[in-house]
């Protein structure tokens, strides 16, 4: 296999420039670190000269030793056939016979069937980098469901230093995204969204989730009062738009602040409340 020190400079040969990606695009595998060997400067000669030095150089190179095929059947010896970059430069009109029969031990390449990704959008924030609330929807809660979050803070006596703010996430991030695992690469994008919060000192004790949506709810892994892919105790609450119309929701919700002000206020006993096991 031609090493890329090598296969530039056969580009640079022949008059071709070489490109190299700037930018890592979005989900793709990070590129290997290495260290090349950086070639000394060549002579300044034709572009063809310059190639027939390189191909002259391979051709002396000693060709690697391959063991015997592992199948016992008799390896056949085929004689060297000129190489078609050679045979151009010495103007050699006739071109070597191609193999185009596979070779016989060659295994079938696996196919890869694409699948739909899984589509969801939420709003997200964080009570005093402690509480995590995530809000199924594309549009922040609007001025009304704000008063009324702050109303349902304040009657479970947490008092915040500044009031939420909150910020959208949409999955899939681009629409013809390629997807092999759709549910395994959903939670991996949310799970990595909100590591990246931690930078702004988010540690999530525990995890409101204000408003139902199955796909969310998928992803998430609620399951008996606990969210078991983000590993955090869990209360799913009704939308804040049914609060704020609903008193029925209200009168239903009103008991819960009391667990809501047992938690904020006694942090260390978080973990009693998640389920055995999880």
């Amino acid at each position: 296999m031609t090493g890329e020190p090598q296969r530039s400079q056969y580009l640079e040969a022949v008059g071709l420039t070489s490109w190299v990606a700037r930018y890592r695009l979005p989900n793709a595998r990070p590129t290997p670190v290495c260290e090349w060997e950086v070639p000394e400067t060549l002579p300044a000669e034709a572009p063809g000269d310059r190639l027939h030095a390189l191909l002259d150089e391979a051709a002396r190179a000693p060709a690697p030793r391959t063991p015997p095929p592992a199948s016992g059947r008799e390896h056949r010896h085929t004689p060297a056939v000129r190489g078609k970059a050679r045979s151009l430069l010495d103007g050699d009109s006739a071109s070597p016979p191609e193999d185009t029969a596979p070779p016989l031990d060659a295994p079938p390449q696996a196919e890869v069937a694409a699948e739909s990704p899984l589509r969801f959008s939420l709003q997200v924030a964080c009570l005093s980098g402690r509480w995590l609330l995530l809000a199924p929807g594309d549009a922040s809660p609007d001025a009304s469901q704000d008063r009324l979050l702050a109303n349902l803070l304040g009657a479970a006596s947490i008092v915040l230093d500044q009031a939420p703010t909150f910020e959208g996430f949409r999955w899939p991030p681009m629409d013809d995204m390629p997807v092999e695992s759709p549910r395994e690469e959903a939670c991996q994008g949310l799970q990595a969204f909100l590591e990246g919060r931690r930078r702004r000192g988010w540690a999530p004790e525990r995890l409101l989730v204000f408003g139902r949506n199955e796909t969310l709810d998928s992803v998430l892994s609620l399951e008996a009062g606990y969210c078991r892919l983000l590993d955090l105790p869990a209360w799913q609450l009704p939308g804040l738009d049914e609060l704020a119309t609903s008193a029925e929701a209200k009168r239903a919700l009103w008991p819960q602040l009391l667990d809501w002000r047992h938690a904020w206020q006694h942090p260390e006993r978080d973990g009693d409340d998640s389920p055995a096991g999880a």
